[in-house]
Order: C-alpha cells, then sequence, then structure tokens
C-alpha cells in the first residue's frame, strides 16, 4: 500500500503516520517527491488491516493499493525514474554512462593498461573480477584481495570509480574496502542471504539478471536490496538461455523497455557476455541504447588472444574507441549525451 500525503503535510505530520505504520507492525517507506511525500508500506503479507486508521490522520490525502509483486521497486511505488550515483557517475539520468575494462583482473600492467585505453575512450567506470565465479572448478577464479588493490590502484589513476563482483557474504567486507559499487553476477541473482547483505552495505548495486530468470525474477531479487534500505540499485540485462545456440545467450532487448515501464530503477546492457563474441558487441550496443538502455558494460582486453576469462567476447581498445563513437551517434539521434 501507498499512502500519498498532502501538498502541505510538514515533517511532524508525515513522522506520525510512520509511527502509526510501525505500530501497525509493519515497515513505512517515505519517499518525498517535488510537490509531496508518499510513504510505501513493507512487511504486510495481505491487505494492510485497518488502513482506515491512516486515512484519518492529519496530511494523508489518499491511499493506493500496489498490485504488483515487488513493491518498492514498482513505478506504482516510486513514479520518477531514480538516479544512482556511484561517485561522479550517474544511472538513470539523462545520460548513458559505459562501463568498461577486463573480464577479470590478471596483473597489475594489464589493468592499468585497458583502464587508461578505456578512459581515454570515453568509459567512465572500470569494471573488472576479482572475484571470479566459473562453471568449471579448474579454471581461473581471479587475484582475490591483490586484484582489489590492483583495481584501486586504477582508480586513483583514472579517476574512475570501480565496480566488481562480490560473490559471497564471507568476502563482502573486503570487497567493500576497495569497491565503489558492487556487482551481483548471474550467477548469484537469486542467492538471497547476499542480496541482503549487499543491501546493507551501504554500497550501489549492479544486478545482473540470471541465465533462466524472468523479468519478474530480476525486479523481485532487486526487491530483497532496496528491502533492507539500499535504493541504489542499477539492473543489467545479460541474455538468457533459449532454446538458440548461435549465439552464447539471446540478448533479450524487448526487456529493457519493458523494465523501465515497470520499474523507477536504472537498465543497463551487457553486450559481452551476452553474445559471446566481440563481432556481435557493436551492434548489440547500438540496439541496447537505441531500445533505451541507461548504459552498456563491456569487456575490453588488449591482447585477448591471451587473457585468462573470455578473450573471445572482448574487445581490443581500438574496437572499444569505433564502439563509443557509434554509440554516442545512436545515443544522439536518442536525443541522450554520453557521460563524460
Amino acid at each position: 500500500m501507498l499512502v500519498v500525503m498532502e501538498a502541505h503535510a510538514d515533517a511532524t505530520k508525515i513522522e506520525a503516520v510512520c509511527a502509526e505504520i510501525r505500530a501497525m507492525g509493519y515497515v513505512p517507506h517515505p519517499m518525498p517527491g517535488p510537490t509531496r511525500t508518499a510513504i510505501g508500506i513493507t512487511g504486510n503479507r495481505g491487505p494492510v488491516e485497518q488502513a482506515t486508521r491512516l486515512q484519518r490522520m492529519p496530511g494523508v490525502a489518499q491511499l493506493i493499493r500496489v498490485t504488483s509483486p515487488y513493491k518498492l521497486v514498482s513505478r506504482e511505488f516510486h513514479e520518477g525514474d531514480t538516479l544512482v550515483q556511484v561517485g561522479p557517475v550517474v544511472f538513470g539520468g539523462p545520460a548513458v554512462t559505459v562501463i568498461a575494462g577486463p573480464c577479470t583482473v590478471e596483473t597489475r600492467e594489464q589493468t592499468l593498461t585497458i583502464a587508461h585505453a578505456v578512459r581515454e575512450a570515453g568509459a567512465t567506470m572500470l569494471r573488472g573480477g576479482a572475484f571470479k565465479p566459473r562453471t568449471s572448478p579448474y579454471a581461473f577464479h581471479g587475484l582475490g584481495e591483490e586484484g582489489l588493490r590492483i583495481l584501486a590502484e586504477a582508480r586513483e589513476a583514472t579517476g574512475m570509480p570501480v565496480v566488481t563482483e562480490v560473490m559471497d557474504v564471507e568476502t563482502l567486507p573486503m570487497v567493500c574496502e576497495y569497491a565503489d559499487m558492487l556487482q551481483i553476477g548471474a550467477r548469484n541473482m537469486q542467492n538471497y542471504p547476499l542480496l541482503r547483505a549487499v543491501g546493507r552495505s551501504g554500497r550501489p548495486v549492479l544486478l545482473k539478471r540470471g541465465f533462466a530468470a524472468t523479468v519478474k525474477d530480476l525486479l523481485l531479487a532487486a526487491e530483497y536490496v532496496l528491502h533492507e534500505g539500499n535504493a541504489d540499485v542499477v539492473l543489467c540485462e545479460r541474455g538468457i538461455r533459449t532454446f538458440d545456440d548461435t549465439l552464447r545467450f539471446t540478448l533479450d532487448l524487448g526487456a529493457v523497455p519493458m523494465i523501465k515501464q515497470l520499474s523507477h530503477l536504472p537498465v543497463i546492457v551487457d553486450p559481452s557476455h551476452a553474445s559471446g563474441r566481440w563481432d556481435q558487441v557493436l551492434p548489440m550496443a547500438r540496439a541496447a541504447i537505441a531500445a533505451g538502455a541507461d548504459g552498456l558494460i563491456v569487456e575490453v582486453h588488449h591482447n585477448p588472444a591471451f587473457a585468462l576469462c573470455d578473450g573471445q567476447q572482448s574487445l581490443v581498445p581500438d574496437r572499444f574507441v569505433a564502439m563509443m563513437e557509434q554509440v554516442a551517434r545512436i545515443a544522439d539521434a536518442m536525443e541522450r549525451p554520453m557521460a563524460s
């Protein structure tokens, strides 16, 4: 349920309603707007009992029943677009944001070389895995804390905030020491203890759609994070498994406008993991921006033939430059600037 306050309702009246909601055994979520405040209610397993108590309180304009199973991430709860800020970078505004970097941190030289290259080409955030979930136990699983230290050094050298994957609750405190944004990968999208933990971490979250997850599944996963008090969530469409095995996954670009219709959270697209091929990254990146995505996350490697992870889907720096130039033209046609 959503309690819409009158335009003139002051802080005292708003807090009184929140106190009454807590007294009823529920959780209030005040959401200030440009003209009035709305207060979302969670914790109820069905219709809010004794809702008429709220209707009679001073300053309450109306009560609105929220019908979607995801409450806090829905447009019904929060009509305007949410802006998620990571350092100087903003997701969800008019500008298109591009995150780029290697799939995994291999060496200091490799990471710094790629970080400088993508920054010069116009990327505004650096990605790189220090902990890597891999299908095979014999594959390279990342450098751990050493990789985090290298990412932090790259941030200092380029000025770009860092996003890196956190795999479990145990290593979350360590990752929070170094990362500006926490990535929840596709394999962990429904790791509910981890979702709750990052919701309490105080760090912005990049939440990737699972291999076989519906849009509803993705939004409910985001709900776990918001329910813990963290509204700084960016959703990522990265392809799903279908009957077609031509590419690594099928990039569901139709999900982008659908998510933006259902939710107020920003949405970006990962064309690298979706296609699994470097030659498909550029057309998919163009299409993602045309579909309304708020940004991209792209893998770049200066020597992909020797990459320890996903070299086949990584752009070399020159191709990343070409991608940025073409994406900028698509963004301009959509009347959106590129973040800088």
